[in-house]
């Protein structure tokens, strides 16, 4: 968990995705579009890729992945980011973590 928690506070926006994952994909591409730049850690490309996986499950992120931090906070998994693009929160957070300027 500690990993987790330390690359997910390096950078304004962390997305833990894989690479054969769908809303992965979809999240990412929301992101880019909104200006941000997110770092991306496929955790099947990743030799600690299990381990990150049992603790962003530990978090309560299920499925596992896309799993988003803003701001080194956990902010959920696909279906959470796309409520809070649809209510016009996610730019607001973005912004406030200074992920994209406006």
């Amino acid at each position: 968990m500690d990993r987790v928690k330390d690359l997910a506070s390096k950078k304004a926006a962390v997305i833990f995705t894989k690479s054969s994952c769908c809303m992965c994909h979809s999240i990412k591409q929301l992101f880019y579009e909104l200006g941000a730049s997110p770092a991306v850690h496929e955790l099947d490309n990743d030799s600690y890729g299990r381990e990150m996986e049992w603790a962003l499950k530990g978090m309560g992120c299920n499925p596992s992945v896309p799993a988003v931090f803003i701001g080194g906070k956990f902010v959920g998994s696909s279906k959470d980011v796309i409520s809070l693009h649809v209510d016009g929160s996610l730019k607001q957070l973005l912004i406030d973590a200074k992920a994209i300027w406006f």
